[in-house]
């Protein structure tokens, strides 16, 4: 019973934003627990080496080269990846930040952050779920963050956008959890990434985030590996519209 709870033998999983950082560990991860991973990015080059080095280890893995904030590219490349097998787990991962106060925030910048953060989950969750609902089953995980509940100086439009998701994981859970489908989310806490490597060389800034933080560290992006098998796994079928912090305990304390 436990083996086919957790085993991902056989299942096919896109990881947007996968071609490096936090979406790279999960796809490894998630890879070496048996599924065949499709990593994402709009950098064919980084895309193609990170391909090559999970590849490298055994692992099943392709590439699919596509803009994910493009509702063109989505479409067309969700339908070719769809024509060749059935996607199983969608997990929406692309993000990035732009540390400005809201005072001084332009438009654009704004926009940019929501569009990658949040409206990508939903252009590509709109377009795999189609075919998940014809088949009557399907996963899709949300990577939100402790943003979603939590604000910080500067984060203003990263925490709309996160805050964003973690509600649209609910809404999805409304109207694709009675076809079948389940849909949650992960919040990661400060993981140690290239996006954060400036944070982790600031003294004040790192001394804050561990002692900020129960588990006295940094997460590590392998951290991530577990929460990502179990919501893309059987043990997640009566686990809908949920947000699981992986944070080190930081959320839970003053």
């Amino acid at each position: 019973m436990s083996d086919r709870l957790f085993n991902l033998t056989g299942k096919r999983i896109l990881i947007t934003g996968s071609n490096g950082g936090l979406g790279l560990a999960i796809a490894g991860g998630l890879g070496r627990l048996g599924a065949s991973v499709i990593l994402n990015g709009r950098d064919e080059a980084k895309l193609n080496a990170a391909v090559d080095g999970l590849r490298s280890t055994g692992l099943d893995v392709a590439a699919a080269r596509f803009d994910v904030t493009s509702e063109a590219e989505v479409a067309s490349a969700i339908d070719g990846l769809e024509a060749e097998a059935p996607i199983d787990v969608l997990i929406n991962n692309a993000g990035i930040q732009r540390r400005v106060r809201l005072d001084e925030i332009t438009l654009e910048v704004w926009e940019e952050v929501l569009r990658t953060n949040l409206t990508s989950a939903m252009l590509m969750g709109r377009q795999v779920a189609r075919g998940m609902i014809t088949r009557q089953r399907g996963k899709i995980v949300n990577i939100c963050s402790v943003m979603s509940d939590l604000g910080r100086t500067t984060t203003g439009a990263y925490t709309a956008a996160k805050g964003g998701l973690k509600m649209l994981t609910r809404a999805m859970c409304a109207d694709w959890g009675p076809l079948g489908l389940q849909i949650n989310a992960i919040g990661p806490g400060y993981f140690a990434t290239e996006m954060t490597q400036p944070l982790i060389e600031n003294p004040e800034f790192n001394a804050w985030v561990v002692n900020r933080t129960p588990a006295r560290r940094w997460g590590e992006p392998s951290d991530l590996v577990g929460a990502s098998a179990f919501f893309s796994s059987a043990a997640s079928d009566f686990v809908n519209g949920q947000i699981l912090y992986v944070d080190g305990g930081m959320t839970t304390v003053l």
